[in-house]
């Protein structure tokens, strides 16, 4: 008789590191609920293909549509998605947006609408998940994606960079709250990740704020484009590339595994070095970058 599956709740699992933590998760046998943001370009078809790529490594799994930068979207999809899972084990919180602008720009709606998605979401869905395994006796895990921007300055994203530096500190506190329930708390902090593959780049037909890796040559001529951002980036980081879904996926299956059993608290920076000589991440910048 099989093992029973475990559950778990990712927001932002239509593409990227969401769907890559998600792929990760399913081959260590995690049943899957993914949220999407509705209106992105090809989020029907990257819906679609993740749900795919799901069920070929043999996981249920169910999308959600949510604006996580409404406040009433984090509970109704806490709801929706336990429901549909039939429980829950693994919380990870993915879902979030970086538009750089300085602090002399900022507008009120640009304020409050990254402090609910990249923000408040977070916490409000760690104290729908806390509350839900305490009552129901799960020593479940809860994992938060932050960015190596929150252990070092950029200019332009300063926000961004607060709200990071502050999920990871509020991670070493709640977890001492929830920690004698047998529940665990850590984040991942990526650093330049690969978002898109190169299928999906030239599958668009235009880029927005948050797309700063599409590039026009991608529409004026997609068969002469032989190098995108991450390309160009990865020989500047310590280990030589970009990082990958799959990277950030396996620093989360193995904190929500039983080989991390005794961390709580904690975060691992998944970057291949990109941080540590201070490096800028910049492309265009001559070199490698950061000797």
């Amino acid at each position: 008789m099989s093992a029973e599956r475990k559950k778990a709740l990712i927001t932002g699992g239509e593409y990227g590191m969401g769907r890559g933590i998600a792929l990760v998760l399913a081959e260590e046998g995690y049943d899957i609920a993914f949220s999407y943001y509705p209106g992105v370009q090809n989020d029907e078809k990257a819906v679609e293909t993740t749900h795919r790529l799901l069920a070929e490594k043999g996981a249920k799994s169910l999308s959600y549509e949510a604006d996580l930068s409404r406040p009433e979207s984090a509970r109704k999809l806490f709801e929706e998605a336990v429901a549909g899972l039939g429980g829950l084990d693994l919380l990870v919180n993915n879902a979030g947006v970086n538009i750089p602008k300085p602090i002399q720009d900022f507008t009120e709606d640009y304020f409050d609408y990254l402090m609910t998605l990249d923000f408040r979401s977070y916490i409000m869905l760690m104290h729908y998940a806390a509350r839900y395994m305490i009552d129901n006796d799960i020593k479940g895990n809860i994992i938060s994606v932050t960015s190596s921007r929150g252990q070092r300055a950029y200019p332009n994203a300063g926000l961004y960079c607060g709200m990071k530096a502050g999920l990871i500190k509020m991670a070493e506190a709640f977890a001492l709250d929830i920690s004698s329930y047998g529940i665990r708390v850590n984040t991942v902090a990526p650093g330049a990740v690969r978002i898109r593959t190169k299928e999906e780049l030239l599958d668009m037909d235009g880029g927005g704020d948050t797309d700063y890796f599409w590039r026009e040559e991608f529409l004026d001529n997609p068969d002469a484009v032989e190098e995108d951002f991450w390309d160009a980036l990865g020989p500047k980081i310590p280990l030589g590339r970009a990082g990958l879904p799959e990277d950030i996926g396996r620093a989360v299956a193995f904190l929500c595994s039983d080989k991390a059993s005794y961390i709580t608290g904690e975060t691992i920076r998944v970057d291949g070095g990109l941080i540590l000589p201070g490096m800028p991440e910049d492309p265009d910048i001559p070199g490698n970058g950061w000797k």
